[in-house]
């Protein structure tokens, strides 16, 4: 089999989730390939990644703009000999694919809360991921959440999608945090949250949460970290307006372990997600955790975590308040991690993945 891939997000520079994915099971699926072959399309300079793996043809086709509906598309249909089918890592199917498909649909997190997103984005993911879900041939889905929205929100006949958990970065785990406290000038008692600011990560109910916290725990900080993403101004505004809350804004993947274990509480009161890697991360740096109770995240946290209505903030205080006080809730929360993160590995989900691709290349159903 010779299995074309957009590999288009996996050389982003400042990855953040979907990017990660793409990359991480990229890596599984070159690892597993052989006698198999994978044909990676790029539309930037990859460097050396993957360069010298004998199972990986690759192709960079840069392109200005709309790269993905007309060069890739061009690729796909001019090349020869032709993949025997194309993966496509994140919800964006060529205009034109002459092949058997396979899309991940990561979330639909713009149908339920559309007010999160710019118009213009929001209108391109319902289009993109519409059209995916009709003319893929299968689909991945991050969460059974997601895969459920996928039935709900566009009619898709649950045996087109198949869930395949995403791993999660296994070098990552507790370490000394002194050189990244150090670095950061981080406080002695932080509440961390990791991920790009924006609408659908719920962090002006966050701000007001730790607001009402800090009246039992005066000293605590809260740090944000990852960029600012679309319609971030009022929570940049909210931040700034508050001394104890701190903007780190994007901290590279060498800190986040030290970042993690620095903090005493990790919160992730996502109104959607079709799969938090910062949950695991987290919980893999022997953090406690406090998180939505919608979407996928109940999947993810499972024992591990306390869930929360992300929309109560003063459910969201109180259970923050909970861990920060009692000590032995979160011995206990974190007694369920090991048991949790053993579901999420990048070699089972490429091991997945795989087996459905091999199953669309020969006209089996998944």
């Amino acid at each position: 089999m010779r299995l074309g891939i957009d590999a288009s997000r996996a050389t982003a520079a400042r990855r953040t989730g979907t990017e990660r994915y793409a990359r991480r099971l990229i890596e599984g699926l070159a690892a597993l390939a052989p006698p198999h072959t994978l044909r990676l399309y790029f539309r930037d300079q990859p460097g050396d990644w993957l360069a010298h793996n004998p199972a990986v043809e690759r192709r960079i086709i840069p392109f200005p703009r709309l790269w993905t509906h007309v060069r890739l598309s061009w690729a796909l249909l001019a090349e020869r000999p032709r993949p025997d089918a194309l993966f496509v890592p994140a919800h964006v199917l060529p205009m034109l694919h002459p092949l058997p498909s396979v899309v991940t649909v990561h979330d639909l997190g713009y149908h339920y809360f559309p007010e999160a997103h710019p118009p213009r984005q929001r209108s391109y993911l319902e289009w993109s991921t519409r059209r995916a879900a009709r003319a893929a041939t299968h689909l991945l889905a991050d969460s059974q959440a997601t895969a459920r929205d996928l039935t709900a929100v566009y009619g898709v006949p649950p045996e087109k999608v198949t869930v395949v958990y995403p791993g999660r970065d296994e070098a990552l785990r507790r370490v000394d945090p002194a050189a990244v406290r150090a670095r950061y000038d981080l406080p002695a008692d932080f509440l961390l949250h990791v991920g790009t600011l924006q609408p659908r990560k719920n962090l002006l109910r966050l701000i007001e949460a730790v607001e009402q916290v800090r009246t039992q725990h005066p000293a605590l900080t809260l740090v944000l970290a990852g960029r600012a993403g679309w319609l971030a101004e009022p929570i940049m505004a909210a931040a700034r307006a508050r001394p104890w809350v701190r903007r780190l804004d994007y901290v590279p993947d060498a800190d986040l372990a030290g970042l993690y274990s620095a903090a005493r509480v990790f919160a992730f009161p996502s109104l959607y997600e079709g799969f938090g890697f910062p949950v695991l991360e987290a919980l893999a740096c022997g953090v406690p955790v406090v998180c939505a109770n919608t979407s996928s995240l109940p999947e993810l946290a499972g024992e591990a975590a306390l869930l929360v209505d992300p929309l109560d903030v003063g459910a969201l205080a109180k259970a923050i308040g909970r861990v920060l006080s009692e000590p032995a809730l979160a011995e206990t929360l974190l007694s369920h991690a090991p048991e949790q993160l053993a579901r999420f590995t990048w070699a089972r989900a490429a091991e997945e993945a795989m087996r459905v691709l091999l199953k669309v290349v020969g006209g089996e159903k998944p």
